[in-house]
């Protein structure tokens, strides 16, 4: 039986490699070899694990009962190799949520360790992007809630980062950010994007007032959809402008010193009530614009708050963490 958990309104699957065999998919002995030939049986385990049954979907749900699945570990011991497959069949090089949920799920199986920290490494089949991407996770308490510190690494700026081409030089708040003419054409105040690489690429628009947010629900009419798919997804699922390997979508709109409010169109996903690593690519941004300074900060979106903290050093950003729980549904 396929286990659900919730981390801030983002639901994943987790399930062993044999699990997945068990269902008759052809998963390859390695995670390193199941990335690589991820075509020959990602979608199969996304039907087999994510669909949902006849009757099941309760009235204006998404099209699976997940915002994808993830499969691990491919080991007794850390470090965990493990693989995120989105619902659209490929592999995600990092997720926030994701890794919170996986450690959640190694916890209850008595495989995280409670003190120091564990690796988790994502293997994936983006040419660009290094595989397996490591990320460091440690059982902590944050505001005298247990569950997980993520260390996500330094993030990377602009449009090189993420592989964005065809996107215009602009000005924002003093600070050079670019302009993504499918986003300006769709709305006007879209117009001031930050590229972020968290490991994967993020495109933060920063807006001047929360009206120019999108919600969830308008991100899911079909016409704004179909926009975004393009602008977001890798062919054949989109577009691939302005990144060949697509780019999950952000907006960001400054509330306080230390809070951003934010919403979400996931690459290979859509619209997500959630994601670390888009939190953590919006408060990046937010530094990176002069919204916030280093140290903790508080990202807003319709699942829940995201704890961030933001190390500085000479002037860089060189150091972003993540904070989060996971529940079993």
């Amino acid at each position: 039986m396929t286990q659900f958990y919730d981390a801030r309104g983002n639901v994943y699957g987790v399930v062993s490699p044999t699990q997945v065999r068990e269902h008759g998919v052809d998963l390859p002995a390695s995670a390193a070899q199941a990335a690589q030939l991820r075509e020959s049986w990602a979608a199969a385990a996304v039907q087999a694990f994510c669909s949902w049954a006849p009757g099941e979907a309760p009235p204006d749900a998404k099209g699976h009962r997940s915002d994808g699945l993830l499969v691990g570990p491919f080991q007794d011991a850390p470090p965990f190799d493990l693989l995120i497959v989105n619902t659209d069949g490929t592999l995600a090089e990092r997720s926030g949520n994701g890794l919170t949920i996986f450690s959640q799920a190694l916890r209850e199986q008595g495989l995280m360790p409670v003190d120091g920290d564990c690796l988790l490494l994502v293997h994936h089949d983006k040419p660009a992007g290094r595989s397996p991407l490591q990320t460091s996770v440690r059982v902590a308490e944050f505001e005298e809630v247990q569950g997980f510190w993520l260390d996500l690494g330094q993030p990377l700026f602009g449009p090189q980062a993420v592989g964005a081409q065809e996107v215009e030089r602009v000005i924002f708040n003093q600070r050079d950010v670019s302009r993504v003419a499918g986003l300006h054409g769709l709305n006007p105040a879209w117009g001031h994007s930050q590229f972020v690489s968290m490991g994967n690429p993020h495109c933060v628009t920063l807006v001047d007032n929360p009206e120019a947010l999108p919600s969830n629900s308008q991100m899911r009419e079909p016409a704004l959809s179909r926009s975004l798919t393009r602008i977001a997804y890798a062919a054949p699922g989109g577009g691939g402008v302005p990144c060949l390997a697509g780019v999950n979508l952000q907006w960001a709109w400054r509330e306080g010193d230390r809070r951003i409010v934010a919403r979400v169109f996931e690459r290979g996903e859509g619209p997500t009530a959630s994601s670390g690593t888009s939190a953590s690519a919006v408060a990046s941004a937010a530094w990176r614009v002069g919204w916030v300074k280093a140290g903790a900060v508080s990202v807003v979106m319709p699942g829940g708050t995201a704890p961030i903290l933001l190390t500085e050093a000479g002037g860089e950003l060189v150091r972003v963490s993540l904070f989060g729980t996971a529940r079993l549904l």
